[in-house]
């Protein structure tokens, strides 16, 4: 009977323990998110048009190639007398909308949705990148030939949380042998987003740099140099 209850002394003392080091983690990934989050949001508010710019290069790039793959397989499967197509399909231009409060509803809600899901260097997991990909690929269809009702509701779909973007995204195992099995998994999962958090490069510059907004300047030079390389890439002969 006494080994009974000391059994369950002992599970209810490592129990609380395991709390209270979740609650410890949460409390210390809050503050830093307090404030980093805010200032990552300054850094993309400040490049917000370098960043839609060098989203844009970026898809344009990966259809071209696309493309130009295509191509070269279908030559290889057909004679030389056929046509060689390609399997992208090109999408027609749909008619500008004529009234123009339109057209800027449109472009705000395009650079909204595209700042919230623009797969960057300094936020998204390395594992986020095709997702968010694939979603401003998406937008950006969407903006260049589709409606302003069409845009609107994609917006909606991303802003509600329906793209499963997440910062977290550790799929937790139950254990029958051991009960405290998900506390101790989550405790994990918090020592490791704690760790991305401490080891992001705007951690560092939020907390080392004297003046952490100048980063800023690093971000233009390195945009700037991507854009104009993409440039150069999607430039097509004439």
């Amino acid at each position: 009977m006494k080994d009974s209850e000391s059994l369950i002394k002992k599970t209810d003392v490592n129990l609380l323990k395991l709390k209270e080091k979740i609650v410890s983690l949460k409390k210390e990934i809050n503050q830093i998110e307090q404030d980093l989050f805010p200032f990552e949001q300054s850094l993309r508010n400040a490049i917000a048009d370098l960043l839609v710019e060098e989203r844009e290069l970026t898809i344009l790039y990966k259809i071209q190639k696309k493309a130009k793959k295509e191509k070269r397989l279908a030559q290889k499967k057909k004679d030389k007398n056929d046509v060689a197509t390609t399997g992208l399909k090109i999408v027609k231009k749909r008619a500008l909308l004529s009234e123009d409060s339109n057209q800027k509803e449109k472009k705000r809600l395009y650079k909204e949705a595209m700042l919230y899901v623009h797969p960057d260097k300094f936020s998204l997991k390395e594992n986020e990148q095709e997702l968010a990909t694939d979603i401003t690929t998406k937008l950006i269809e969407i903006y260049k030939t589709g409606t302003l009702e069409e845009l609107q509701a994609y917006h909606a779909h991303i802003f509600n949380g329906n793209t499963s973007i997440t910062l977290n995204n550790v799929s937790i195992k139950s254990n029958v042998i051991d009960n405290n099995a998900y506390l101790k998994n989550q405790i994990i999962a918090l020592e490791r987003q704690l760790e991305s958090l401490l080891s992001s490069h705007t951690y560092t510059v939020l907390t080392s740099y004297e003046k952490p907004m100048l980063f800023v300047n690093e971000l233009v030079a390195y945009y700037d140099d991507r854009i104009f390389k993409l440039k150069k890439r999607t430039r097509t002969k004439k």
